[in-house]
């Protein structure tokens, strides 16, 4: 059985090799790319919601070459402590699946049995997330309106994406663990720095949330270096920097072809109450 649920009734969705069908009727495509799309047409924001096909491309190619492979380490590491024998892992906002496809095979590789989805809202990006994993279901969706039957998982991992916390509570099973990756006070503090003429530290801060508790917050330090026009626009467009830079510092920074910055992220680790 699917971790998925139909979009339309929430009744179970059985996959198949063409598509996921529930039992009232409704049909969802399987893509080529092996994704398919729960998404319904009055769930949108926009005709084509999330990262286009160039952001998509160029987010993938600048996580492929191992830059925040820190991060990736760290949650993997967190999963595999966090999880029992068999696991339901649901990675919401997961984007080319880095992320995702990474502790899918740590907890593989650590011996356990797992079932993992991932959701995102913007269906190009989900290609590129479907082809790096055919074993992990992926589907465009709404973190608000997740297609995840209540109380199904046992962790759920949320990367610099929209904290839907009504949805992330009603899908964890009590006991469930949380994982909620945000950037700390220096995170590309040297990329701020070519930006903005006076760059200001993120706000760091410990949110207790009602129905979960804290467990840590695991904190991840680095420093990388970044060679390349189209890698450093790449980082560029990654960030919301991207939406609110001055035009002269966009101009600095196309004029580098290589940038030093900190990378800072903590790692929020939380329970179902």
């Amino acid at each position: 059985m699917s971790l998925f649920r139909c979009p339309l009734c929430a009744a179970p969705l059985q996959r198949t090799d063409r598509a996921y069908r529930c039992p009232k009727g409704h049909s969802f495509d399987i893509a080529a790319e092996g994704h398919t799309h729960l998404l319904p047409v009055n769930q949108k924001n926009s005709k084509m919601p999330g990262d286009d096909k160039g952001m998509a491309a160029a987010r993938s190619a600048f996580l492929n070459e191992g830059y925040y492979a820190p991060l990736r380490d760290a949650l993997c590491r967190l999963s595999v402590d966090l999880t029992g024998q068999d696991c339901a892992v649901l990675d919401t906002g997961c984007g080319e699946g880095y992320y995702t496809a990474g502790i899918y095979h740590a907890l593989r590789e650590a011996g356990k049995s797992v079932r993992m989805a991932g959701t995102d809202i913007s269906k190009f990006i989900l290609k590129r997330a479907a082809k790096r994993e055919r074993s992990i279901e992926f589907a465009v969706a709404s973190s608000y309106h997740l297609p995840v039957h209540d109380g199904s998982i046992d962790l759920l991992i949320n990367c610099f994406s929209p904290l839907a916390l009504e949805e992330f509570l009603r899908v964890l099973k009590p006991g469930g663990r949380f994982l909620y990756v945000v950037p700390s006070e220096r995170h590309l503090w040297q990329l701020k720095e070519v930006l903005y003429d006076q760059p200001r530290p993120n706000e760091v801060k410990l949110t207790p949330y009602e129905g979960l508790r804290y467990l840590e917050v695991a904190q991840v330090r680095d420093t990388i270096t970044v060679r390349g026009q189209d890698r450093i626009h790449a980082l560029f467009q990654m960030t919301p920097y991207y939406w609110k830079t001055p035009k002269a510092g966009a101009e600095r920074l196309s004029q580098l072809d290589t940038l030093t910055t900190e990378i800072a992220f903590d790692i929020h680790v939380y329970e179902k109450a």
